[in-house]
C-alpha cells in the first residue's frame, strides 16, 4: 500500500500552530514512508475561506518548506459529489430525512442503535464507545449544503486517503465518519490522533498565552527550519536524546509509533533557544544581511558605522542573539545616542546613593587615559573600584546601564572600545544627569 496521507485545513485567516504542526506530521510521515502528501482546503465556509485567507495559509506552507505533492484539492469544487452520496445513503437506508430544525428536511446518518463501536488508533490505541452514546447526526443541512462529517469522509475516500493524521479533537468524530465509510460500502483509512498542545497549566494552547499563529513567529524573526523542529517534537520524539535535527534526519526517523499520546507543553523558552541554534548556523552573509534589514527597518543606520566597527559588532551580537527580533533593540545603541533606557535598569543601577559621583569619576578617568583599549578600560575601572574601596562590581553595572540602557549584553569593555572614548564619556555624564 503506498501511503497517501492530506493536510486538510479551513482557511480563515491566521494559521495556528496546532493546524501546522498536524500539517508537519502528516509531511514527515509521507516523507518517511516514500508516499504523497496532499493538500486539501476545507473552503466551503465562503464568508471566512477568503482568497487572502487562503493566500496566508498557502505562504506559510512554503515558508516552512512543505509543498503538497499533487495540486491542491478545494472542497467547495465536490459539492455535487457529497449530495451524490447522501442520496446513496438515503436510498440504502444508512440516511433518512427529517426536519430538525423546523426550516425544512435534512439528510441524518442512521446510527447503530446497540453494541460496541470501536477502532485502532495508530497513536492512542484501542478506542470504544457504546451505540447508545452515539446519536444520529446531519450530513446534509435543510439548504442543500453538506456538512463537514460528510464532505471529509467523502473527500478522503476519492483522494485515496490511507491514513488519517490530525489532532485528538477530533476522536469523536471518528466514531461518525467510521460509519459513513461503512455505508459507503468503503475500507476506511488508519486514523492517528495527535495530542493537544497545551500550556505551562496544561491547558489547550491559544493566543492568550502567546503567540499563536505561524505568522506571528514569522514576524518576530524566527526561522523556519527551528519552528518546524521545535513543532516536530510537539508529540513525537526520535526515540534518542536528539533535539535538533536537519529535515533529513526527522524524516529517517519520524514513525507514527514514536507519537505519544499524551499533551504536549509550548515551552517558549526551548522555541527560542533552539531557534539561536539554527541562526548561528546561517552563513555570515546571512546574518550580515538580516541584522541590517532588521536594523532600517527600526529607523537605524548600519552604515552609520565603518566596516571594521560592523564586523566587530556582529561578532559580538550574534551569539547573544536568537531571535532577529532582537535586533535593533538589542545593540540600537550603537548606532545612536537616542536608545530606550530600561526603567528598572535605571532604577536599580543609577538611582542609588553614590551612583552619581562613581559615574563622574569614572567618565574622568576615562578622559585621562593615554589610550581606550580593552586592557587600558578594565584596568582603570578595577583600580577606581578598588581606590573607593568599593570594588569593580560598583561600577561595572552603572557603567554598562548608562552607556547602553539596558543590564544585559556583551562584555562590556568590548562595548566600550566600540563605542569610542568620547561617545562613552558623554553617555556617561549624561546619566549622571538621569540619577540626580
Amino acid at each position: 500500500m503506498s501511503v497517501r496521507v492530506r493536510f486538510a485545513p479551513s482557511p480563515t485567516g491566521q494559521v495556528h500552530i496546532g493546524n501546522i504542526r498536524a500539517a508537519i506530521f502528516n509531511w514527515l510521515y509521507a516523507r518517511h514512508t516514500g508516499g504523497a502528501f496532499l493538500l486539501r482546503i476545507e473552503d466551503t465556509d465562503r464568508e471566512r475561506s477568503t482568497p487572502e485567507a487562503i493566500r496566508t495559509l498557502l505562504d506559510v506552507m512554503e515558508w516552512l518548506g512543505m509543498t503538497s505533492d499533487e495540486p491542491p484539492v478545494y472542497q467547495s469544487a465536490c459539492t455535487e459529489r457529497h449530495l451524490e452520496v447522501a442520496e446513496a445513503m438515503v436510498a440504502a437506508g444508512t440516511a433518512y430525512r427529517e426536519d430538525r430544525d423546523g426550516k425544512g428536511e435534512c439528510i441524518v446518518c442512521r446510527m447503530p442503535e446497540s453494541g460496541r463501536l470501536e477502532f485502532t488508533d495508530a497513536v492512542k490505541g484501542r478506542i470504544r464507545k457504546q451505540a447508545e452514546d452515539l446519536q444520529d447526526f446531519v450530513i446534509v443541512r435543510s439548504d442543500g449544503t453538506p456538512v463537514f462529517h460528510l464532505a471529509n469522509v467523502v473527500d478522503d475516500h476519492d483522494m485515496r486517503i490511507t491514513h488519517v493524521i490530525r489532532g485528538d479533537d477530533h476522536v469523536e468524530n471518528t466514531f461518525k465518519h467510521l460509519q459513513i465509510f461503512r455505508a459507503m460500502g468503503a475500507e476506511p483509512p488508519i486514523y492517528a490522533h495527535l495530542p493537544m498542545i497545551v500550556n505551562h497549566m496544561g491547558k489547550p494552547y491559544s493566543k492568550r498565552d502567546g503567540a499563536a499563529f505561524v505568522g506571528d513567529f514569522q514576524a518576530q524573526g524566527f526561522l523556519p527550519e527551528a519552528l518546524f523542529n521545535f513543532l516536530a517534537l510537539l508529540g513525537w520524539a526520535p526515540g534518542d536524546d536528539r533535539e535538533i535535527m536537519t529535515r533529513g534526519e526527522m524524516v529517517e526517523a519520524f514513525d507514527l509509533d514514536r507519537c505519544k499520546s499524551s499533551a504536549a507543553r509550548f515551552d517558549l523558552k526551548k522555541l527560542t533557544w533552539m531557534n539561536g541554534e539554527y541562526l548561528r548556523r546561517l552563513p555570515r552573509e546571512t546574518l550580515d544581511a538580516a541584522f541590517r534589514e532588521r536594523l532600517a527597518a527600526g529607523g537605524l543606520d548600519p552604515a552609520s558605522v565603518t566596516d571594521e566597527v560592523w564586523n566587530a559588532i556582529l561578532d559580538l551580537m550574534i551569539p547573544r542573539t536568537k531571535i532577529f527580533g532582537e535586533v535593533p533593540g538589542n545593540c540600537a545603541y550603537f548606532f545612536t545616542d537616542d536608545f530606550a533606557f530600561d526603567p528598572r535598569a535605571v532604577e536599580k543601577r543609577l538611582r542609588p546613593e553614590g551612583t552619581r559621583e562613581r559615574l563622574l569619576k569614572v567618565a574622568e578617568t576615562f578622559e585621562s587615559l593615554p589610550a581606550f583599549t580593552l586592557e587600558s578600560t578594565e584596568a582603570a575601572l578595577r583600580a577606581l573600584g578598588e581606590s573607593m574601596a568599593t570594588g569593580i562590581g560598583s561600577l561595572v553595572h552603572p557603567v554598562r546601564v548608562a552607556v547602553s540602557g539596558m543590564t544585559e549584553g556583551p562584555g562590556l569593555f568590548e562595548m566600550l572600545v566600540l563605542l569610542g572614548r568620547e561617545r562613552v564619556c558623554a553617555r556617561l555624564r549624561q546619566a549622571v544627569r538621569m540619577a540626580g
